[in-house]
């Protein structure tokens, strides 16, 4: 039995949310680990929204924003991408996969990017093994812990 992921994937409503939606109305199918969360901009993510979730049961989290220079709300996707970068040093600190949080940038006209975005992402964590947490037994991620 495959365990099952989780990724919160954190997204802007100018673009990757629009981008998402975009797909959605394709009828492009997502991987059922992602789960969409909508924010004004991706300059509002904090790092303790993107290491709650993981602390949470997430297995990875993404921000998906406007591209870079592209922001609608001028320099917020910026904000994110050092917001992301110090989420990676935290992670890599603690001995955990810095590849657990990533940033990916796209216009609202880009569905396929948003789809390969999250394919990406999926795939990636897909490849990790489950995230340890406290209170986990050896071995056993949080998913598993709770379905019991």
């Amino acid at each position: 039995m495959t365990e099952e992921r989780s990724i919160v994937a954190f997204c802007c409503r100018e673009c990757a949310y629009a981008a998402a939606d975009a797909s959605a109305n394709a009828r492009t199918p997502l991987p059922p680990s992602v789960r969409l969360v909508l924010l004004p901009c991706t300059g509002r993510v904090s790092p303790l929204h993107l290491v709650t979730a993981l602390a949470e049961g997430a297995d990875g989290v993404m921000v998906a924003g406007c591209l870079l220079g592209q922001c609608h709300y001028r320099e917020g996707n910026f904000n994110a991408v050092d917001r992301v970068a110090f989420v990676q040093r935290l992670l890599e600190s603690v001995s955990v996969e810095p590849e657990r949080c990533r940033m990916f940038t796209m216009s609202a006209g880009e569905p396929p990017k948003f789809v390969a975005a999250v394919k990406e992402m999926d795939r990636v964590i897909g490849a990790l093994p489950p995230l340890q947490r406290r209170g986990d037994p050896i071995g056993v991620g949080a998913a598993a812990t709770r379905a019991v």
